[in-house]
């Protein structure tokens, strides 16, 4: 037995001696150039280290368990290899030195080329890039403590294989830099859906603002966090059991091909129900098939429904999706469609508010040479009618949760800046965003060591979303714009604005193209150093009022104003005293714009595009980038 525990011992300190590598610092992985790059992971005390990269050797020892060293300016190209030895020896292959980018935020940064890819067929076909180089950081929070590691991840080059998994802002981003300048690009993609600024503020960055430090001190104690989890799991569970126990469809064989549903309600595909139903409503149409598409595979789409639906075609399950946001996307196999008459069903859970299904998105199914549109009568009929489900408490998105876990481990490695994609999760609190975000900003540069000309931040503007209104109005979703604006007083920062590529009826737009190539631009000029770039659209300066006009002024006009696809600006709405914003006149007079309406003759402010869909602006400088919405005022929001 003493034998057996003085094995232990000695395998145990064998495995400490072991030289260990953090994720990052792997095969395939990308350094960052013009820059004292820094490599570093643990081993036993004291012990030697060596690395050898691009025929130089450098030595160091570790300290407390850990070591480091720099690369001084290593040669950019590749691939290259390293060896890091100690007790142990480690070779690293494919190796390159280029640009490396932190890409963060929230969905619209981390959505896959997955969910673009109908938009970009040609794009996932021919993806193929051994210098563009991605590494996804591991979905993961921490409220206790900051991380030095990941528990995954690896460096993946673009290729047909792959690309589906890389995020397409920051594929599309490399892809227009790698062409431009023909360097490699190293992609670091550190997001996560839904997330506030606060996730991504480190406890210290929060110090001024007391209630986002007292929610995380709340959860702090060992097990609060596993405790509230496991109650919102529990209450889930039971929830979706109960309504899938008692569903009549199920019970009733709802979802065969023969049922006789002749005493359902009628219900017009797409739309939302008319009254609140929550729990599961099930959906049946029929549809004739002409014998030359008899027992032919085909693609079905179901656009967006609300909130989680599974699909049967002839009784045959054909998919699933367990929440509201993504494309429905189905392929019905073979032998499943039939000539003469068909029938779709659709399980739908409704966890609470309206459930149905997303206008403006495509219902059909698709063969090569025939389309079915599936818009148009349907049948629907409750399965099993509950209270609604709660809101589940996430608690990934609480302060400081994704800082410690998603960025701190990334601290060491040297970026050549950073892209950003975040605000919709903070659109109830515009105000308090225009101070924490500057604040990231600040405070990630200071946690990298970098003074803000070597770390560069370029961030994307919130999209038109929602409907767009008959009339000016004042919204979150404006100001949250002006918020993200604000932030360009914070030296070395640049903006995209995409008020013309969202989608009403989706958070999620598909274009992420557009975005991704606006934020290049921006970094050609701030970080590449381009002053032959402009950066973005027109920016409002000033203005002054002259008689019954407003007159506009602008930067980053670059070859000069123009109005986009039409012969009349649009977008613009001006006020008096009274505070009541009209739709307004505007022409273009060198690069001032001038504003006035009739119905005001004694102006004091103007707004441009602010709304959550300014569908109609249509202000842009001569390069095709739109102008930043903006107000001149400074007036309260009205409640």
């Amino acid at each position: 037995m003493r034998f057996f525990y003085i094995f232990i011992f000695l395998f145990a300190n064998t495995l400490f001696a072991q030289v260990r590598l953090p994720k990052l610092v792997s095969d395939g992985m990308v350094l960052q150039r013009n820059s004292n790059v820094r490599i570093w992971g643990w081993a036993s005390e004291g012990e030697d280290i060596e690395v050898s990269f691009q025929q130089r050797n450098y030595n160091t020892s570790t300290k407390n368990g850990k070591w480091e060293i720099l690369l001084e300016n290593p040669n950019i190209g590749g691939p290259y290899t390293m060896q890091i030895s100690g007790k142990n020896s480690i070779q690293l292959n494919s190796i390159y030195v280029g640009d490396v980018w932190l890409c963060s935020g929230q969905s619209n940064m981390e959505l896959p080329m997955s969910r673009v890819a109908p938009k970009y067929p040609e794009e996932i076909k021919s993806a193929d890039n051994a210098e563009i180089r991605y590494f996804q950081v591991p979905k993961e929070y921490n409220l206790t403590k900051k991380l030095d590691d990941f528990s995954g991840g690896n460096w993946i080059s673009v290729n047909q294989n792959t690309i589906e998994g890389f995020a397409a802002i920051p594929y599309f981003f490399a892809k227009n830099l790698y062409e431009e300048y023909q360097i490699p690009i190293g992609l670091i993609d550190a997001s996560l859906g839904g997330s506030p600024v606060e996730a991504w503020m480190s406890e210290k960055a929060l110090k001024n603002f007391p209630e986002a430090i007292a929610e995380v001190e709340k959860l702090k104690p060992e097990g609060v966090i596993d405790s509230l989890e496991q109650l919102d799991q529990n209450w889930i569970r039971n929830w979706y059991t109960t309504v899938t126990a008692e569903d009549a469809g199920l019970k009733s064989g709802w979802k065969t091909a023969n049922f006789d549903d002749s005493d359902w309600e009628e219900f017009e595909l797409p739309g939302l129900l008319k009254q609140p139903i929550n729990g599961v409503v099930w959906f049946r149409k029929k549809f004739d098939l002409k014998s030359e598409f008899s027992g032919k595979p085909a693609e079905l789409l179901m656009g967006r429904i609300v909130d989680a639906d599974s699909v049967f075609v002839n009784g045959t399950f054909v998919g699933n999706t367990t929440y509201q946001y993504p494309p429905r996307r189905y392929q019905i196999p073979e032998n499943i469609l039939r000539e003469g008459e068909n029938t779709i069903t659709v399980k739908l859970i409704s966890e609470r508010g309206r459930g149905g299904f997303v206008t403006d998105k495509p219902y059909e199914i698709n063969f090569p040479e025939k389309r079915i549109d599936l818009k148009g009568a349907w049948k629907y009929k409750v399965g099993k009618a509950t209270e609604a489900l709660q809101p589940q408490t996430f608690y990934r998105w609480k302060p400081t949760g994704l800082y410690n876990a998603m960025i701190h481990p990334l601290l060491k490695y040297s970026i050549k800046g950073a892209i950003w994609y975040q605000g919709e999760s903070n659109t109830s609190e515009p105000e308090k965003y225009s101070e924490l975000f500057p604040k990231m900003i600040e405070s990630w540069r200071e946690n990298w060591h970098q003074e803000a000309s070597n770390f560069p931040f370029l961030f994307v503007q919130l999209a038109n979303f929602m409907e767009s209104r008959e009339n000016p109005t004042d919204t979150n979703w404006a100001r949250l714009r002006e918020a993200q604006k604000a932030a360009l007083n914070v030296p070395k920062t640049g903006m995209a604005v995409t008020i013309d590529v969202g989608e009403w009826n989706d958070i999620h737009p598909l274009d992420k193209k557009t975005v991704s190539d606006r934020l290049a631009t921006a970094a050609k000029h701030l970080a590449y150093g381009d002053a032959s770039v402009v950066p973005s659209g027109p920016i409002y300066t000033s203005s002054e009022i002259k008689n019954d006009s407003i007159i506009l002024h602008f930067e980053a006009v670059g070859s000069g104003l123009k109005i986009k696809n039409n012969q009349e600006l649009k977008g613009f709405a001006i006020a008096g005293n009274d505070k009541q914003f009209v739709w307004a006149k505007a022409k273009i007079e060198g690069d001032k714009v001038i504003v006035y309406s009739p119905q005001v003759k004694h102006p004091v402010a103007v707004r441009y595009a602010w709304a959550d869909n300014p569908e109609n602006a249509n202000l842009y400088n001569k390069e095709d980038l739109p102008a930043s919405p903006f107000r001149t005022d400074q007036w309260k929001q009205n409640r």
